[in-house]
């Protein structure tokens, strides 16, 4: 069965107006609707680098307490956060193998790793 959803722990956190550490959330794979909403924004047509904000507040469907993901939140995150976030976004929703070929530098078998996260 396909995962959809994927949890993650952020490396800071985003902290709430009343000093709440919210870090662990959960992700789902991105639609082609989430990104093309996200390009016909009209943030995004002034300013190109909105597109992360949008499309992180479209697939983070938890973060903390919060199930309602806004780009302001998303935009109030530590930068240490944000990459990882992007980063996660891009493994996620890569249509690179998850599968590769490798050897046993012991004994030389070959075989098939998964490297899905």
């Amino acid at each position: 069965m396909l995962q959809t959803e994927f949890e993650f722990t952020l490396p800071c956190g985003l902290v709430d107006s009343q000093g709440n550490l919210h870090r662990v959330g959960t992700m789902r794979r991105a639609t082609a609707l989430d990104e093309l909403e996200s390009l016909e924004h009209p943030q995004t047509r002034s300013h190109n680098s909105y597109i992360s904000l949008l499309l992180l507040s479209r697939v983070i469907v938890r973060l903390g307490n919060f199930s309602q993901i806004s780009p302001e939140m998303v935009g109030s995150l530590f930068a240490t956060d944000f990459l990882f976030l992007q980063d996660l976004y891009l493994q996620i929703n890569s249509h690179e193998p998850e599968l590769v070929e490798t050897r046993c530098p012991q004994c030389g078998t070959h075989f098939m790793l998964d490297v899905r996260r």
